[in-house]
C-alpha cells in the first residue's frame, strides 16, 4: 500500500523499522515539542517543566496499561526493540530459572533476540532454534514438538 492511497506514489515496505505516527499520536507529541507545549524533562524533578512531563508520562502509562488490562506499575518505557527484547527475554528466563532453562526461538528471529538467546546460553540455559518452512513460518507442529516441561520463554515475532 502507498503511504498515501496514491497508487502512483511510492510503496513504503520497511514497517519493521519504523512508520507513519496516527494523526492523533502526531498532536499529542507535537504539544510535548514546542516552548508552549509540556517540554521539560520527565527526569527533572525540581522545576514544573519536569513535574508536567512527568505527570504527561505517567498518564500515557495508566491509558496504555487501560487498553492492554494491566495495572500501570507493569508498564515499562524502553528506548526500543532491542532493550525491550532484553528485557522481555532475560526477565522472564532469570525470574523462571528455577522452574526450568529451556528457550525456543525461531533462527529467522531479530538480531536482538537472537542475541539475547545466545548470552543466556552462555549462561546456561538452553535454547531449541526452529528452522522456518520455506514460506518463512514457523510449523506450530513443530513448535508444539519442541515444548518440554523445562520450557520457560518460547519468543517467536509475528509481522
Amino acid at each position: 500500500m502507498s503511504i498515501n492511497n496514491d497508487p502512483s506514489s511510492p510503496v513504503y515496505l520497511d514497517y519493521a523499522a519504523t512508520t507513519p505516527v496516527d494523526p492523533r499520536v502526531a498532536e499529542k507529541m507535537a504539544a510535548c515539542m514546542t516552548i508552549d507545549g509540556v517540554f521539560g524533562n520527565p527526569a527533572s524533578t525540581s522545576h514544573k517543566y519536569g513535574w508536567d512531563a512527568k505527570a504527561l508520562v505517567e498518564q500515557a502509562r495508566e491509558d496504555v496499561a487501560a487498553l492492554v488490562n494491566c495495572e500501570p506499575a507493569e508498564i515499562i518505557w524502553t528506548s526500543g526493540a532491542t532493550e525491550s527484547n532484553n528485557l522481555a527475554i532475560k526477565g522472564v528466563a532469570h525470574f523462571y530459572a528455577k522452574k526450568g532453562k529451556h528457550i525456543i526461538t525461531s533462527k529467522t528471529e531479530h538480531k536482538a533476540v537472537l542475541d539475547t538467546c545466545r548470552q543466556l546460553e552462555r549462561e546456561g540455559f538452553e535454547v531449541t532454534y526452529l528452522e522456518p518452512e520455506s514460506n518463512g513460518l514457523i510449523n506450530l507442529e513443530k513448535l508444539e514438538a519442541a515444548i518440554r516441561d523445562d520450557t520457560t520463554v518460547i519468543s517467536i515475532m509475528h509481522v
